[in-house]
């Protein structure tokens, strides 16, 4: 059925203080009101904003304009006119302006479609408007993973005093080959990683310290990658005077969960003699963002 075919963007904007950008940004999105804004999660610590949007998939023809497609880079255009990232700081890495985008297939739309919008919008970002341009997940040729790409790029070390971020990479040069778009940045827009995959929750638990060290700690020990958790990428990020989180990144939440991780974060802090508070997801539940979806569009 072609209502069961839906795709969703999660869009990763650096900024949440600058309303005026922010509300351009909005605007030139609800221009195409057939890819609603189901939700929206900020975070002016972090300096950063998170959109996720939602449209049916109908299987036509490749050269029909997809509502998605069409919605995001009127978005992602919008915060490249409004926002400099030379002037940006908050303690949440990032590569650009657009930091990181992604495409996940809903009810019966396959990882390929999610994929090949990916695909199409990073052609457009990367030659359009001249943008940095790397894809990872289903979208890239070589199913290269967004921590890779990150990691090659410098994305976990912070570029400024403590464990800030300020600005975005400082060489106009970059390590890294980017699949579209020129091969130097701007230090004023970054570049932007481009994704497809299936859903990914984001999961982020408070500990009370700011020992980042020891937190870092706990949060490589909850990682796959640090032999804990299977399918779940950790950092520590500073979040705010007194707090310190393990922001993650759930690959496979049916298999490993918030409550997992909480449960886990808390065991491993005990160790380290440190209090934690509730763990919170930044964006709704996937069968959340259907129902908004649905409650919103005139198929339901």
């Amino acid at each position: 059925m072609l209502k069961s075919m839906l795709a969703c963007c999660k869009v990763y904007i650096s900024e949440s203080r600058n309303r005026i950008a922010l509300e351009s940004i909005e605007r030139a999105a609800k221009l195409f009101p057939e890819a609603p804004i189901i939700n929206k999660f900020e975070d002016e610590t972090y300096n950063r904003v998170g959109y996720t949007l939602v449209s049916k998939l109908a299987p036509a023809s490749p050269n029909e304009p997809c509502p998605l497609r069409t919605a995001v880079f009127a978005l992602v255009k919008a915060a490249f006119e409004t926002i400099d990232l030379e002037s940006h700081c908050g303690s949440h890495p990032r590569i650009g302006v657009v930091d990181h985008i992604c495409f996940h297939p809903l009810l019966y739309a396959s990882l390929d479609q999610a994929a090949a919008i990916a695909k199409s919008l990073a052609a457009d970002i990367g030659c359009s408007l001249q943008v940095p341009t790397f894809l990872y997940g289903a979208a890239s040729e070589d199913g290269r993973t967004l921590d890779a790409i990150r990691r090659a790029l410098g994305y976990f070390k912070p570029n400024s005093n403590g464990n800030q971020w300020a600005g975005g990479p400082k060489s106009e040069s970059l390590p890294l080959k980017p699949d579209v778009g020129p091969t130097l940045l701007t230090e004023a827009k970054g570049a932007i990683v481009i994704g497809a995959t299936w859903w990914v929750d984001n999961y982020n638990v408070p500990v009370l310290s700011t020992d980042i060290a020891a937190v870092r700690r706990i949060a490589k020990r909850v990682s796959g990658r640090g032999g804990g958790l299977p399918s779940v990428q950790a950092m520590a990020l500073a979040h705010g005077d007194i707090v310190t989180e393990v922001a993650c990144n759930l690959l496979e939440p049916n298999k490993v969960g918030g409550d997992r991780v909480q449960l886990e974060v808390e065991r491993l802090a005990k160790d380290e003699g440190m209090i934690v508070g509730k763990g919170y997801f930044t964006d709704l539940p996937q069968e959340k963002i259907i129902e908004s979806y649905l409650n919103l569009s005139s198929f339901v």
